[in-house]
C-alpha cells in the first residue's frame, strides 16, 4: 500500500535510504507494516532471515532498473541529499525537494 502511514515504520515514501549489507542507495516507493512476500520468496531471497513482523519497503535502486523489497533492519537513512537515478522515479514521484522525493498525485 503506497504511502502507508505506520507509526512503527522508520522510513516513508520518498525518503532516501542505503542498504546496510549491499551498500546501495535507493528511494522508498512503498511501505508494508509486515512482510507481504510469499513464504517461498522469503525462503529463497531473504537469506539473512530478517523479521517478517516488522516493516518492509519496496525501493527503487540507484543506477539500476530494478526495484527490491527490503526489511527495515537492513536499511539506514541516506543523508546524501542526492537524487536516485532510476527510470521509475519519474513514474512514482513528481519532484525532488530538499533531499527527498515528493508525490503530489494519488496513485491507485
Amino acid at each position: 500500500m503506497i504511502g502507508m502511514k505506520d507509526s512503527s515504520a522508520r522510513f516513508s515514501v520518498g525518503q532516501l535510504v542505503r542498504h546496510r549489507l549491499f551498500d546501495y542507495r535507493a528511494v522508498v516507493v512503498d511501505v508494508d507494516a509486515t512482510c507481504q512476500a510469499s513464504d517461498e520468496w522469503y525462503d529463497q531471497v531473504a537469506l539473512t532471515r530478517p523479521p517478517k513482523d516488522q516493516p518492509w519497503y519496496r525501493v527503487l535502486v540507484h543506477n539500476a532498473v530494478h526495484e527490491t523489497y527490503v526489511a527495515e533492519r537492513n536499511l539506514d537513512a541516506d543523508d546524501s541529499q542526492e537524487p536516485v537515478n532510476h527510470p521509475g522515479v519519474t513514474i512514482a514521484f513528481d519532484d525532488f525537494q530538499d533531499g527527498r522525493y515528493v508525490v503530489h498525485h494519488k496513485m491507485n
